[in-house]
């Protein structure tokens, strides 16, 4: 009876179906975790040869050769695409998202286990569909990460717009599938699978800025999923939602009318909530971070709950300022400069309150504290270049400039990057039950820190200076050269850190030491179970009656640590393989549109709905 009660409270069995068929939400959070590890490996290769490129232009690289201006596009496209999606979008939400959100509401899974290992899958072939453009003919992609049309909606194998693109749209599609069957998964499980007493007031941080940007997800992946559509149309049916002219040598063939400012509407609808996406979730783990190394509660907890619902609202309304230059009309440019001004405030809240939860605390000094400090000072900086885009005739003169390079890198890299870190230094005893090395830590955060500023900061001054960006040169008397080999050297320290980080993760596989329940005596549920935690997350679900359970309860005394065992068996789903042939069901139906062959559209839906077939009638087996 104990050895089968040990079964059942093990989950599955077998490396392939515990670590890939796995539908346990600690799995997915890692498998996501890691999908987006190997994207930045992928991302930094592309902007170190961009790098590389632009101090010697005429370099020929091993297994590249010289880079050609076509070549230099596709590199900035296909870096964007994998930076923005599959790292600052995934790891975040997907992957930490994923691993703590149950754990920190008192939940023993996320509401649909079944979707949340579809959503992985769907999403990870959508990765792979992207890096199949650099292997077919004609090569990546050239229009930019943006996909801006008419360039983005034509075919053309000759520049590098060919089956590369399609299959670019193609895999951003896909992901969007994915991201929405994620954020229904996030929103369901934050309403529905709390523990008794965790109200809505009571959440960590994290699980606001989680909920939240699954709202956000639900909403602009629908409208990016659907421009998508629209661009392949164009590309492949003849359509001409954003075309507006035909050409032929020189001479306007056909007046078809469309519009590529559309696409611009359409993708900066997104776009915009899209950045607070990438961000929120960092936000989110700091306001964590914070208050365990300071040794006392958040300062302004309800304040910074509303001010990340108003970043959200507010969020939708300032799209049209990538848009500045168009020509809009000035009632229009007045009206999003005035909401771009305004979104500044409820960030602002947020650093104050943060800065206030560090004055007077008992400060600890360790390495996620530095990457949480860090996301505060280098996200000023981005914010403040950012609010100069709020005034027109400001923007006017930044716009399509380096300027607008180093402000976005300062808000991503400075924010979302920093951010992350904090959280994988925060959580990692948790989640693997060793602790990293803080010394070494320490030395991956300042030659980060120091990389980060060399690389983007100079990008300002370049930008002002007047290079434009997207552009694989420029002429020497612009007077850029020695700004663009310092942006070159922080980059390249930006991947020395990158390598000391994943010299300390090797270290503490091998020689790390083992990680308590609670290192850092944390006030949240995931520090009151072992490290890592059990399949079955709690052994009983609690019972919250605060919102620092482990610091306090309404009677003041310390939260007891669960029973080491359940007091009965716990049933644990088993994995399962139908979720991932279903995903393989997608792209089959997508890439139907590419070989204008309708039976590859039945393939698909047939792959598809065989799996659904087979997974709605299996068993759930422990």
């Amino acid at each position: 009876m104990v050895a089968q009660d040990a079964h059942a409270h093990a989950g599955p069995q077998g490396f392939i179906r515990k670590y890939v068929f796995s539908l346990d939400h600690k799995v997915i959070g890692l498998q996501y975790f890691f999908l987006a590890l190997a994207a930045v490996f992928v991302g930094m290769f592309l902007s170190l040869l961009m790098r590389i490129h632009l101090i010697w232009p005429t370099a020929v690289l091993p297994l590249v050769g010289a880079i050609k201006p076509e070549t230099y596009l596709s590199l900035l496209t296909m870096h964007g695409t994998i930076m923005v999606f599959f790292v600052l979008t995934t790891a975040p939400q997907g992957g930490f998202g994923n691993y703590f959100l149950p754990i920190q509401i008192g939940a023993a899974d996320m509401a649909f286990p079944v979707l949340n290992m579809l959503s992985f899958w769907v999403t990870f072939l959508a990765f792979l569909v992207l890096l199949g453009a650099f292997f077919v003919q004609g090569g990546a992609p050239l229009h930019g990460w943006t996909g801006y049309p008419p360039l983005s909606a034509l075919q053309s194998a000759g520049t590098g717009q060919g089956l590369g693109a399609d299959l670019w749209v193609v895999s951003i599609a896909l992901f969007c599938v994915g991201a929405l069957m994620s954020a229904l998964n996030f929103i369901t499980t934050t309403l529905d699978m709390r523990a008794k007493g965790m109200s809505m007031m009571r959440m960590p941080l994290t699980c606001w800025a989680w909920f939240i940007t699954a709202i956000l997800g639900l909403l602009a992946f629908g409208v990016l999923f659907s421009a998508g559509i629209l661009l392949l149309l164009d590309r492949n049916a003849g359509t001409s939602f954003f075309v507006p002219l035909v050409v032929v040598n020189g001479q306007v063939a056909a007046h078809k009318g469309g519009s590529p400012l559309l696409w611009q509407h359409l993708f900066w609808f997104f776009g915009h909530p899209e950045v607070y996406i990438l961000i929120l979730p960092a936000m989110g783990i700091v306001s964590e971070v914070l208050p365990t190394f300071a040794r006392k509660p958040l300062f302004g907890y309800t304040v910074i709950v509303y001010s990340g619902v108003l970043i959200g609202f507010m969020g939708w309304g300032v799209w049209s300022h990538h848009m500045f230059a168009v020509g809009l009309g000035p009632i229009a440019d007045s009206a999003f400069a005035a909401t771009t001004m305004l979104i500044a405030i409820p960030t602002g809240v947020k650093i104050f309150n943060w800065i206030a939860t560090l004055w007077g605390g008992d400060i600890r000094g360790t390495t996620a504290l530095f990457f949480a400090v860090g996301f505060i000072a280098m996200f000023i900086i981005g914010g403040l270049s950012g609010v100069s885009h709020a005034s027109p005739p400001a923007d006017l003169q930044q716009t399509d400039t380096y300027y607008v390079v180093a402000h976005f890198h300062y808000v991503l890299f400075g924010g979302s990057v920093l951010g992350l870190f904090a959280g994988i230094y925060y959580w990692w005893p948790k989640m693997t039950g060793r602790l990293l090395n803080e010394p070494l830590g320490k030395w991956h955060f300042w030659l980060q820190l120091v990389g980060m500023n060399l690389a983007f900061f100079p990008m300002h001054l370049i930008g002002l200076l007047g290079m434009p960006r997207r552009v694989y040169t420029y002429a020497p008397e612009l007077g850029v050269g020695a700004l663009n080999l310092v942006s070159t050297i922080g980059a390249f320290l930006i991947a020395v850190s990158i390598l000391v980080f994943l010299f300390n993760v090797w270290r503490s596989a091998r020689h790390g030491q083992i990680a308590p329940n609670d290192p850092w005596g944390g006030a949240t549920l995931e520090w009151s179970i072992p490290s890592p935690p059990p399949a079955y997350n709690f052994s009983v679900i609690p019972t919250v009656t605060s919102r620092m359970p482990r610091w306090q309860t309404e009677h003041h005394q310390p939260m007891q640590d669960p029973p080491a065992g359940p007091p009965a068996p716990i049933h644990v789903p088993g994995g399962s393989r139908w979720p991932l042939v279903a995903a393989c069901g997608l792209p089959v139906m997508a890439l139907s549109v590419l070989t204008h062959t309708l039976w590859v559209v039945f393939l698909g839906a047939a792959i598809l709905l065989f799996a659904i077939y087979r997974w709605a009638f299996e068993p759930l087996e422990g």
